[in-house]
């Protein structure tokens, strides 16, 4: 006779805790990125020699067809725990259903998260508009036996990561969610570009700014990764004192550098209101791979292009740095994440049911 018997659905339970504070059992130790001298490897006389390093004003050229922003945003809706099978050679808990010590002992913490991305598009045609917006749910665990979770609010998909004993288990969860967001940025980069065709733009003359490193995206042609926070000081001393003293519109030269990745990257200050040193200074990254040509030529069109869309103080906290179409795309990506309270209800229900 065939075996027709299903296996035990997965069991989880939701943790208590606002996710926004942390799990209420978690360790914390790992989770800070702590600010230390940088490691990584710069090459800083890709357009001019060491030496010759000075501000460099904006010059004069053509536009591009089209400006793409892309940005992603992620919420974790809650902490849920997964239940593991017991050993063969331990029989499983009494009470089953009930939340004890002993099958709290064999759970394995995950995250349930809402995450999106979206394109806004900048063309002479039709001004700045809504181009591309895609949205996901998703379990992230290193739980074998995770499946994915349907509630009333939408299935969150199950997305199983290796487990690495060496690496904090809220972080590698993290990372896992990260990566799933950056291949969706990819995937509405991609898509936007499809659309422009019926924009009446040129094909190869768009540019695209994604919010943020460009790692995991520098084989997107025609790409550049906005950076508005500083953690560390890439540059030799003496230039980095340099960037202090970069005018608005005016940039670094480009230098090649590498940490886990390699890039081009520059320096750039946005227009803005005088305040500290680094007061409206972004750092811009281009793929290593390009020829030197192309990277500075797509460092003499952010100087172009990219002050135009400087935010205004007395509108955004984050300003200039948090360019005026990259907040608008923000808010909308945020709201289409729905309402976090009752997207935890519903995690809640379907744990309970």
């Amino acid at each position: 006779m065939t075996n027709t018997a299903r296996p035990a659905p997965m069991r989880f339970h939701v943790d208590g805790w606002d996710p926004t504070y942390g799990s209420s059992v978690e360790n914390a130790e790992g989770l800070d990125n702590a600010v230390g001298d940088s490691t990584a490897r710069v090459i800083p006389d890709v357009e001019t020699v060491t030496a010759d390093w000075k501000p460099i004003s904006p010059s004069y050229g053509p536009a591009p067809g089209a400006v793409l922003f892309v940005d992603g945003v992620r919420r974790v809706e809650a902490r849920i725990w997964i239940e593991q099978p017991p050993p063969a050679d331990r029989p499983a808990p009494v009470a089953a259903s009930h939340y004890s010590s002993a099958n709290a002992a064999d759970a394995t913490m995950a995250l349930c998260a809402s995450y999106a991305a979206g394109t806004v598009c900048c063309c002479p045609g039709y001004g700045a508009h809504l181009l591309m917006v895609e949205s996901r749910r998703g379990l992230f665990t290193t739980a074998p036996n995770a499946v994915d979770v349907p509630t009333p609010a939408g299935t969150y998909r199950a997305h199983v990561t290796a487990d690495d004993m060496e690496e904090n288990l809220a972080v590698l969860l993290s990372s896992a969610l990260q990566g799933s967001l950056r291949d969706l940025e990819v995937l509405v980069a991609t898509n936007a570009r499809t659309a422009l065709d019926g924009h009446g733009v040129a094909g190869g003359s768009d540019l695209l700014v994604v919010d943020g490193p460009l790692r995991g995206r520098t084989h997107l042609p025609r790409a550049l990764g906005f950076i508005k926070s500083h953690r560390t000081a890439y540059l030799p001393p003496d230039l980095h004192a340099m960037v202090a003293h970069l005018a608005p519109g005016e940039r670094t030269p480009v230098f090649l550098m590498g940490t886990s990745w390699d890039r081009h990257a520059w320096y750039l200050r946005l227009p803005c209101t005088p305040g500290p040193p680094w007061a409206g200074v972004v750092r811009l990254e281009c793929a290593a791979d390009v020829p030197r040509e192309e990277a500075v030529a797509l460092a003499e069109l952010s100087q172009r292009v990219l002050p135009r869309y400087a935010g205004c103080e007395y509108k955004d906290p984050r300003a200039p740095q948090n360019l005026v179409p990259v907040a608008g795309l923000e808010r909308e990506l945020r709201r289409r994440l729905g309402n976090s309270s009752l997207l935890a209800r519903a995690l809640r229900t379907a744990a309970a049911a």
